[in-house]
């Protein structure tokens, strides 16, 4: 374990590494109607057992929630404040906090009470069993059916990525040991996807299914729209299946291209005449055309990849932080 963390891990007699401590971190938007609720039942869930930290990271939100959040983290020594500069998203809000974790497994969930923190157990229980990141699988989701589509989409998406058939199964509520994060340790892009980092530095990955509550207040900041993008952010970030799906289509469109070749010639070598028509021709060059043009949209996107990783944009600027007697990382 390194120095920064505060306790030190007990080791089974099978040689499993026991969870000593723990670290959950929540990324904050717009939720000042459910974060006292929320830190009252994980005080209740974990005060008892073991040591632990909770640290509420604000990403920009319009509501008072960095205001409740302020008042959380004096009234309560275990809760760490950070505010961030803007609004980076929520995987960019919980690299922050993984960063400043100090126990030696962390847990992370939602901020609106849909992950209960009294599930929060069943995914140490299983990651005691010789399991390096668990995530909660939830029994009956409580969303809309586009919203339930999209995360199907995105799932799939993140497969890919991940290379991981976990990745069919994950949720934002996971329990992962701390160590895990050295392999991340040093990523600076801007395009952050938590999931697809902590396979660089494991595959032992495992699910549990955990009750999944109805939203307390408010709605989802999660829209179709942001779902898609999320998807696509990943996609090219850290999968080249875009790149080698556009190398299928112009394999295909190439084959294709040969057999109208082979039968323009057979008919004017059977029957002594071309194929007739205009709409013909037009159909074969929008076709291909727009094949060329999906192609080139793949390789722009990577292409905005690489100069945006060039800009050495941060994943995220902190502007302030409280409580806990937090450490810079």
């Amino acid at each position: 374990m390194s120095s920064r963390e505060m306790f030190c891990s007990e080791v089974s007699p099978t040689g499993v590494v026991l969870v000593a401590g723990i670290s959950v971190v929540i990324p904050v938007y717009n939720s000042a109607a459910t974060l006292e609720a929320l830190i009252a039942r994980i005080e209740a869930v974990l005060r008892s057992s073991r040591p632990f930290e909770v640290i509420l990271v604000n990403d920009a939100s319009r509501d008072e929630s960095w205001t409740v959040v302020q008042r959380l983290a004096s009234s309560h020594p275990w809760v760490r404040a950070v505010d961030l500069m803007r609004n980076y998203g929520q995987h960019n809000a919980l690299l922050a906090g993984i960063r400043r974790a100090r126990h030696d497994v962390i847990v992370t969930l939602d901020d609106d009470l849909q992950n209960p923190p009294e599930e929060i157990p069943k995914l140490l229980d299983r990651l005691e069993q010789g399991f390096d990141v668990v995530y909660g699988v939830p029994e009956n989701e409580q969303h809309g059916l586009l919203r339930n589509v999209a995360s199907q989409l995105t799932k799939l998406t993140l497969q890919n990525a991940m290379g991981a058939e976990t990745a069919r199964r994950i949720s934002a509520f996971r329990a992962f040991r701390t160590r895990v994060r050295e392999a991340f340790s040093d990523y600076r892009g801007s395009f952050v996807s938590i999931d697809v980092l902590l396979t660089w530095g494991t595959t032992r990955f495992t699910a549990v299914l955990v009750s999944h509550e109805k939203r307390q207040a408010g709605a989802s900041n999660y829209t179709l729209r942001k779902l898609i993008a999320h998807a696509v952010n990943m996609m090219t970030g850290f999968s080249t299946m875009p790149l080698q799906l556009a190398s299928l289509i112009g394999f295909t469109f190439t084959l294709f291209g040969f057999a109208v070749l082979v039968y323009v010639i057979g008919r004017f070598l059977i029957s002594g005449g071309s194929v007739p028509g205009f709409p013909f021709l037009a159909s074969i060059i929008a076709l291909f055309s727009g094949a060329q043009l999906f192609a080139l949209g793949i390789i722009g996107e990577y292409l905005a990849r690489v100069h945006f990783r060039l800009m050495n944009k941060p994943a995220y600027t902190v502007r302030e932080e409280s409580g806990g007697a937090a450490e810079e990382k």
